[in-house]
């Protein structure tokens, strides 16, 4: 029975036949009905105007930080110029501020620690979503691959310190590099071991996702499972593994205290790749409560602006890799 509500009234004309003619009891049920519709009607149209403020205030948040970052460094901006992107000394005693250091550092350990992490990434995924998705050894790694993304990030820093700094140093005196064992190279191992479980999670649901028809299909024509995996499963999943992986990268490029930790903390262009080095978050963290001049202190807030549109830039770039990847 189709049943039009005008100001949370019914008229008689908006009653079928059958219902005007119908008891009282009857009459009142239809009316009952009616309420109910314009409450669901009123409850929906709210929830959409909360939705919409909500995301109205998660773009103002987000213009607030930008704006924020630009007012706080105006000083640093009109002191140094643009040369602070490209200047390749940091030297606060004498005020010479120059970023070119720190986004080195930063770019080399984000994306050193992606090229580490996506083996084991897509590893992951692929055996949790499409070899073994049910039983106690899956659901023990999911567990494991969960509980590396809620341990903090402080904890792997100390955990790096006594375990893999000693392994690194030891490596790099069998191929005869300095051993140093902090530096960029040990950094972005432990990155590497802290991003593992967004883009694994993520590609997981993305393989689990796959029509079983096109996999049947595949059988059908006499494909063995890694052929299946290779022309189908990461074909129709390659937007969402893709996806994953631009995440795991925000989340290197922003990572503080463990990389702090085993970094090496110098101001100088790395050599290399197991050269000690800083970058951006870290070099904040380490000097914010130091800055003991409005230049210094607006310097390094500029270096969070930097980082900021860094960040914005590379998911940008992403998100146009993805929407390629999809359109295809």
């Amino acid at each position: 029975m189709d049943t039009s509500v005008e100001n949370g009234t019914i008229t008689r004309s908006d009653i079928p036949l059958r219902v005007i003619n119908s008891t009282p009891e009857a009459i009142l049920k239809a009316k009952k009905r009616a309420r109910l519709s314009f409450r669901q009607i009123r409850t929906e149209n709210v929830f959409k105007k909360t939705l919409m403020i909500m995301g109205i205030v998660m773009i103002l948040l987000v213009v607030g930080i930008l704006l924020t970052l630009i007012v706080q460094s105006q000083l640093s901006i009109s002191a140094l110029g643009p040369k602070y992107l490209w200047s390749k000394v940091w030297d606060p005693v004498q005020d010479i501020y120059g970023a070119w250091p720190f986004l080195l550092g930063t770019l080399m350990t984000s994306f050193l620690a992606l090229i580490i992490s996506i083996p084991f990434s897509i590893a992951v995924a692929i055996f949790l979503g499409e070899y073994h998705p049910k039983g106690w050894l899956p659901d023990l790694l999911k567990n494991t691959v969960e509980l590396i993304a809620a341990v903090p990030s402080v904890i792997y820093g100390f955990w790096a310190l006594a375990v893999m700094v000693p392994l690194v140093r030891s490596f790099e005196s069998h191929i005869g590099v300095e051993p140093v064992g902090v530096g960029v190279f040990s950094a972005s191992l432990i990155l590497a071991v802290m991003i593992i479980p967004y883009a694994a999670s993520l590609g997981q649901s993305m393989i689990k996702l796959v029509p079983s028809h096109l996999k049947e299909a595949a059988y059908g024509l006499g494909a063995t499972r890694w052929e299946v995996i290779r022309s189908v499963v990461l074909p129709y999943t390659k937007s969402g593994l893709f996806a994953g992986i631009l995440l795991s990268l925000g989340r290197a490029l922003g990572e503080t205290m463990a990389v702090t930790m085993v970094i090496g903390n110098t101001s100088l262009i790395p050599k290399n790749i197991f050269a000690p080095g800083n970058t951006m978050a870290s070099v904040i963290a380490n000097e914010f409560t130091e800055a003991d001049k409005p230049v210094y202190l607006s310097a390094l807030i500029e270096l969070g602006l930097v980082l900021f549109l860094v960040t914005v830039v590379i998911n940008m770039i992403g998100k146009k890799i993805i929407d390629r990847f999809t359109n295809d």
